[in-house]
């Protein structure tokens, strides 16, 4: 199965499935990772290969336009030397046409060169759009892969989780909840029990002055009742 396919397949489902059908999510957008980063190291380099190529045929087509220039320059100047009876006319004449020749071959070079060098340009921006595709591919990865590496830590933290869950017994849990509750009645019950023996644990002599102290008051009360009853009368 094509790495690709398997990364698309699983960029389209759970975590889940793809643990149940074997295969680690994240090794395996790893190695596509790794798989295209090594794609895009052969066409970086290919591409150099193919710029260095079309600047050498550039150079090339502009050396033949200048040496068919200077060709037909050269050319010219025969014609006027032959002209002027500077040399004879049939050897101005027949040089002048081999150089024409000369220009001509020169010429048809460099336009040959010239369509070679824009099919490389070419060929270089198709190569271009593809390595900006793979690059785009690789971040898109990247990005999947973090999130795949977070989605499967809850999954497995939530699967730990529900396993430990499913190890406990419930009626022993409610059981040691029932007891814990009693034990804390119980010692509710007892600090109550020491709060009233807290309060009664008197002395007998301290029962009878207490006794007398409240009879004192209530003889002075009824005294002080007394006296206010004759200022009035």
């Amino acid at each position: 199965m094509n790495i690709f396919k398997r990364l698309y397949a699983i960029g389209k489902a759970e975590v889940s499935s793809a643990l149940e059908n074997f295969e680690d999510p994240i090794k395996l957008t790893e190695a596509g990772i790794a798989d295209m980063k090594d794609q895009l190291s052969e066409n970086l380099e290919a591409l150099a290969q193919l710029k260095a190529l079309s600047i050498r045929k550039k150079n090339e087509a502009q050396a033949e336009e200048h040496s068919a220039g200077d060709y037909y320059a050269k050319a010219v100047l025969l014609v006027q030397k032959s002209e002027k009876g500077e040399i004879e006319v049939s050897e101005g004449d027949r040089l002048a046409k081999e150089a024409l020749k000369k220009q001509n071959e020169a010429q048809k070079k460099a336009e040959v060169l010239k369509t070679e060098t824009e099919k490389l340009q070419q060929e270089c921006e198709k190569m271009q759009t593809n390595i900006n595709q793979l690059k785009s591919n690789i971040s898109k990865w990247e990005n999947e892969l973090r999130t795949l590496e977070a989605r499967v830590q809850v999954s497995e933290a939530t699967r730990d989780i529900n396993r430990k869950m499913t190890q406990i017994d419930s009626s022993s849990a409610v059981s040691m909840l029932e007891k814990l509750k009693q034990r804390v009645v119980q010692q509710e019950a007892v600090a109550e029990a020491y709060s009233e023996l807290a309060k009664t644990g008197k002395t007998v002599d301290e029962e009878i002055d207490d006794v007398l102290r409240n009879t004192d008051g209530e003889a002075e009360n009824a005294l002080q009742k007394l006296k206010n009853t004759l200022k009035k009368g």
